[in-house]
C-alpha cells in the first residue's frame, strides 16, 4: 500500500473523467488516469472509455470477456494518481472514535483496523488492488513458477540489477538512489505494505551499496566481511588463551564447546525473534525505520557486499548482555564464564563470515548446500529457514524448508 503522498480526489471529479481527452478508471479506492492507453489499448479504445470513471476490477479479472495478464496490471500500477473514498469508506470513517486515520487516503494501520471493527466492506475496496484475480494466467509463460512472498522464481534472479526509476514507479516504495533511511521514515507506510515490499529483493549495480543516510553516517553502515575475524579473533584466542591458565585441558574444552553450541541457539533466535519479529512489529514509522536498519536493508537489498556482515558497533551492543549472561551462567567460576564467552564468539566470527560466502562466493560441496538453502530463505520464504550455519534448530523447531520447488505459497507467472 502506498504512503499517503498521492491525494485523495472526490467521486465527482473521478467520474467526470470519461473522454478520450481525459480517462480515469478505479480499482476499489484506488485512481488510475489511462488516458495515454485509449488509442494503444489492443481492444480499442472505445473498451476502456466504456469503463470511463468506473471500477474496473471484473473487467480485468473477467477471463472469458477480456483476460488481463499481470503485466497489464502492472502497466495499470503505473497509471496510479490518488486514492477515492468510496461510500463504504466514508461510512466506516463515520462510525470510527478517530475518522483522521482513515481519511484522507490510504488509511493508516489504525485506520485499517476501525474500518475492520467497522464492517462495512471497507476493507475490501482498499485491498482491491492487492487481492486481484490476474486473468488469462497461463497464456504468456505457463512454466515459471514466482513465490507470491517475494516475486522471484529462483535465486539468480537476486543478481539482476534493478531499474531504480520503474521500481519506485511501480512499488511506490524507495528510490535506490536516494537515501533509504529518511523514506523509510518519512514514508507513513503501513506495516502490511513495508513488509511485502521489504521481503521483494532488490539489486544494487552489481551487489554495490544503496545510499542509506547519504552523509557522514554512511561509512559506519558498511563492513568489509574480513573486519570480522581481523577485530575479533585476537581479543576471542587471547581470552582463551588467559583462561587456559587456570582451567584443565578438558574443562576448558568443554565451556569453550559449550559456549560455541550456545551460539547457535542464539543464531536461530536472533534471525528469528528479532531480525524477523514481523508479527510483532508496530505499526508506525519509528519501528519500521528500526526494522529496515536492523535486517530489512538486508533483505531488500540481499546482495549488498558491505552490509552483510555486522557492524562492529551493533555486535558491541549485542554481545554485552551476553557477557553477563555467560557470568550469571558460570556465576561460580569467572574463567569458565570467560572461555564460554570466548566460544560463542568464534562462533558469532563463523556465523557472519558464513553468511558473507554463501552470498558471494563459490564453496566446497557441503557449503553449497547450506548456500541454496539460505538462498531459498531470501527468494521462497523468508518466514522460515532462519539457521545459517546449519538448519538443525529450524528441524528442532519446525521452521526447515522443504526443497523448491515446493513452495508454501505459489503463484503463476506472467
Amino acid at each position: 500500500m502506498p504512503s499517503r503522498t498521492l491525494p485523495t480526489l472526490p467521486q465527482a471529479d473521478v467520474a467526470a473523467h470519461k473522454t478520450a481527452e481525459s480517462c480515469y478508471v478505479t480499482i476499489g479506492t484506488k485512481v488510475y488516469d489511462v488516458t495515454e492507453f485509449v488509442d494503444s489499448h489492443p481492444g480499442g479504445g472505445d473498451l476502456i472509455l466504456q469503463y470511463g470513471g468506473m471500477d474496473v476490477k471484473e473487467a480485468m479479472e473477467d477471463e472469458i470477456s477480456h483476460a488481463h495478464s499481470e503485466a497489464a496490471w502492472d502497466i495499470l500500477d503505473e497509471c496510479l494518481i490518488g486514492f477515492m473514498a468510496t461510500e463504504k469508506v466514508l461510512e466506516a470513517a463515520m462510525r470510527t472514535d478517530d475518522p483522521f486515520a482513515v481519511l484522507p487516503m490510504e488509511p493508516s494501520g489504525k485506520g485499517m483496523s476501525e474500518m475492520e471493527k467497522a464492517n462495512t466492506g471497507a476493507i475490501e475496496e482498499v485491498n482491491a488492488r492487492e487481492t486481484a484475480a490476474v486473468a488469462g494466467s497461463h497464456a504468456e509463460n505457463p512454466n515459471k513458477a514466482v513465490y507470491a512472498a517475494t516475486g522471484l522464481s529462483s535465486a539468480e534472479e537476486m543478481s539482476n540489477d534493478t531499474d531504480a526509476v520503474s521500481d519506485y514507479k511501480r512499488h511506490h516504495f524507495l528510490d535506490l538512489e536516494r537515501p533509504l533511511f529518511m523514506q523509510v521514515f518519512r514514508g507513513n507506510f503501513t506495516k502490511k505494505f513495508y513488509l511485502e515490499q521489504v521481503h521483494r529483493p532488490r539489486h544494487y549495480k552489481g551487489g554495490a551499496s544503496a545510499p542509506l543516510f547519504g552523509n557522514f553516517l554512511e561509512p559506519l553502515t558498511k563492513t568489509p566481511w574480513w573486519v570480522i575475524p581481523t577485530l575479533w579473533l585476537p581479543p576471542m584466542l587471547y581470552g582463551t588463551l588467559y583462561v587456559s591458565q587456570f582451567l584443565q585441558p578438558l574443562e576448558l574444552a568443554a565451556y569453550w564447546v559449550f559456549g560455541l553450541f550456545f551460539w547457535t541457539i542464539i543464531e536461530y533466535v536472533l534471525h528469528r525473534c528479532l531480525f524477523h519479529l514481523d508479527s510483532y512489529l508496530p505499526d508506525n514509522n519509528v519501528a519500521l525505520t528500526a526494522h529496515f536498519l536492523l535486517h530489512g536493508i538486508h533483505h531488500y537489498l540481499p546482495m549488498d557486499r558491505l552490509r552483510l556482515v555486522m557492524p562492529p558497533t551493533l555486535f558491541v551492543a549485542l554481545a554485552y548482555p551476553f557477557w553477563h549472561l555467560a557470568h550469571g551462567v558460570f556465576f561460580y567460576n569467572w574463567n569458565a564464564a570467560v572461555a564460554a564467552y570466548c566460544g560463542g564468539i568464534f562462533g558469532y566470527i563463523c556465523y557472519d563470515c558464513t553468511h558473507y560466502f554463501l552470498h558471494h562466493k563459490n564453496l566446497p560441496a557441503w557449503y553449497k548446500e547450506l548456500k541454496k538453502y539460505h538462498m531459498q530463505h531470501h527468494f521462497m520464504d523468508y518466514e522460515n529457514g532462519f539457521g545459517i550455519t546449519s538448519r538443525f534448530w529450524d528441524r528442532v523447531f519446525g521452521t526447515e524448508l522443504g526443497p523448491p520447488p515446493v513452495p508454501k505459497v505459489l503463484k503463476t507467472a506472467q
